[in-house]
């Protein structure tokens, strides 16, 4: 189970980090000149992001069904906020000038890995 749970939050620190990278160093250095380089990137990460968001999904539940945790509070409230991700990546991804959708994605996790900290056993 440590396996599991290494690739889980390897997954995570991808998808996490990654949007930090982005936010902070990325986006305000490409943002005024080399548009196709910043749409490269993005790109990029997006391929990682289905990656990293698959390697999630099947860790967690591996973890969820390992630790009896399906019926935890805490996970019916991550899963709702994994939810909520999905559907403002997908928001993202079809209004990617929308620059709030950014923000919300972020945000939302932020609180998803706050919610794992606190289901860790």
């Amino acid at each position: 189970m440590i396996l599991v749970r290494w690739l889980h939050l390897l997954a995570m620190a991808f998808f996490v980090g990654g949007q930090l990278m982005l936010a902070a160093v990325v986006v305000p250095v490409l943002r005024g000149g080399d548009r196709e380089r910043l749409r490269a990137v993005a790109r990029g990460f997006a391929i990682g992001t289905l990656v990293a968001l698959a390697v999630l999904a099947a860790t967690g539940a591996a973890m969820a069904s390992h630790f009896h945790d399906w019926s935890r509070g805490e996970l019916h409230v991550k899963l709702g906020l994994v939810g909520l991700a999905l559907v403002l990546i997908v928001a993202h991804m079809r209004r990617p000038a929308w620059r709030a959708l950014d923000g919300a994605v972020f945000l939302v996790s932020l609180a998803i890995v706050w919610l794992g900290v606190d289901l860790a056993h």
